[in-house]
């Protein structure tokens, strides 16, 4: 039978969908591969790809471009996963490749940053660890695949199976650096080399956003666990949006600050997973799509005025646009995306999430879920603030005497501009990707 997400019965069987995958399974059933799990890979490589473009010709160790590829795989892995021990190894691949990544700076605030984060997720794993142990116990199977799963977790204590879904959860929200699992981000961030971290803040973000939809679905249990995850994941949300925007407002460094809004993006991904229904989902999976190319085209643009001249402070982007036009334009479009503002595809993508929050509250009256979206409306105004301190600085502010220009190579200005028409044109145009999303089904 195919989920058709019409009627309430056949919404909470879209929140399974691995009990029969399409496709054949790889590694002893271990792995599926679906058009769930094709999204992501697509994510992933076309991440992996911009990441490679935009660095190899100055970071052309051939360790870089083994890492960058580690990572890849494992977020591929990841995404592809029907078994706990597949995703134990896929997310260390992820991590420890991560670890080296954000190193990779080779001074000593690159290494402070690259520690923490080794620190933060051996935390993460042992935590991962555990709940998994507890999980095995509980239902003898490390399948989240099948019906012995839901059937053992179904007949066990909720108590237990709490304590063990939030020991897993708390793994998955390190990895998409959401509250309160955040605090290694902002100096990894700032301490790694630029395309390290436009790399780390979308293809393992994601990886780990593709890993807690499955994760958080096989809980649900069709709609019969004694937990209500719907507010679970709204509190964690909230949490991250507010806490991830109101340290952004206070910081001057470029990096730092876009740290601090990624974790409040991290939020907003998993506000549309809150809702626990069809049209969230779907919501989230285009999110995600749009995350990676807003925030690379950010990093990306922000990578080629930090080629010309260390830029510290947001104040010293001031009168850049005249001397940089097209990084400018691109840094300023990618910006305005993140915030969720036309005419870019970031607007689409927050205005169904939001969409999806207010159907959810509609149907099921659940307060928190009312919150959250008040919340987020209100944390999107907040965002202006911080995310456009940088083009007042770069238009609006008189460029310092004897600024030379600044000359970026062809084919980096012709990659910027790229990524700038593909995410206005998904804003004028979104049904393309929709209608790949869309299509995807799930056989039960």
């Amino acid at each position: 039978m195919v989920c058709n997400g019409h009627g309430p019965a056949n919404s909470l069987r879209f929140y399974y969908p691995y009990l029969a995958p399409k496709a054949s399974g790889n590694f002893c059933r271990h792995t599926t591969v679906d058009d769930f799990s094709a999204f992501f890979r697509l994510l992933f490589l076309t991440g992996g790809f911009l990441t490679l473009f935009i660095s190899l010709q100055k970071e052309s160790a051939t360790e870089y471009v083994i890492l960058i590829q580690a990572i890849v795989l494992g977020s591929c892995l990841l995404a592809m996963s029907m078994h706990f021990a597949t995703v134990l190894v896929s997310l260390e691949l992820v991590s420890l490749s991560g670890y080296v990544l954000a190193g990779f700076a080779f001074n000593k605030q690159s290494s402070e940053g690259s520690m923490k984060y080794f620190l933060m997720g051996t935390v993460a794993t042992a935590c991962l660890v555990y709940g998994v142990s507890l999980i095995y116990g509980i239902s003898g199977t490390l399948y989240f695949s099948t019906t012995q799963f839901v059937d053992a977790l179904i007949a066990s204590s909720s108590a237990l199976i709490l304590i063990a879904a939030v020991l897993i959860l708390a793994a998955l929200l390190f990895k998409i650096s959401a509250v309160p699992f955040h605090l290694w981000a902002p100096d990894v961030y700032q301490s790694s080399p630029t395309p390290v971290v436009a790399f780390l803040s979308v293809v393992p973000k994601l990886a780990g956003i593709a890993l807690f939809i499955k994760i958080v679905l096989a809980f649900n249990l069709f709609g019969q666990a004694a937990i209500d995850w719907r507010m679970v994941i709204a509190a964690f949300s909230i949490t991250s949006i507010v806490v991830g925007n109101l340290s952004a407002l206070a910081q001057t460094n470029p990096k730092r600050m876009l740290a601090y809004s990624s974790i409040a993006q991290a939020g907003f991904l998993m506000a549309g997973v809150a809702t626990l229904d069809l049209a969230g989902i779907r919501a989230t999976l285009l999110y995600a799509a749009v995350f990676l190319l807003m925030n690379l085209l950010t990093f990306t643009a922000l990578y080629f005025f930090e080629k010309w001249k260390p830029l510290p402070a947001m104040s010293d982007f001031a009168g850049l646009g005249r001397v940089a036009f097209i990084p400018s334009l691109a840094l300023v479009i990618g910006l305005i995306a993140l915030t969720g503002l036309p005419p870019t595809a970031g607007f689409t993508a927050k205005l169904l999430v939001f969409s999806s929050l207010w159907n959810a509250w509609a149907d099921s009256g659940l307060t928190l879920i009312l919150i959250l979206f008040i919340v987020g409306l209100i944390n999107t105004v907040i965002a202006l603030y911080f995310y456009l301190k940088i083009p007042y600085y770069l238009f609006l502010k008189e460029t310092p005497a004897g600024t030379a220009s600044i000359k970026i190579s062809i084919t980096g200005n012709l990659l910027l501009l790229i990524l700038v028409v593909v995410i206005i044109w998904l804003f004028l145009n979104p049904g393309l990707l929709m209608g790949w999303i869309n299509r995807i089904t799930f056989v039960l």
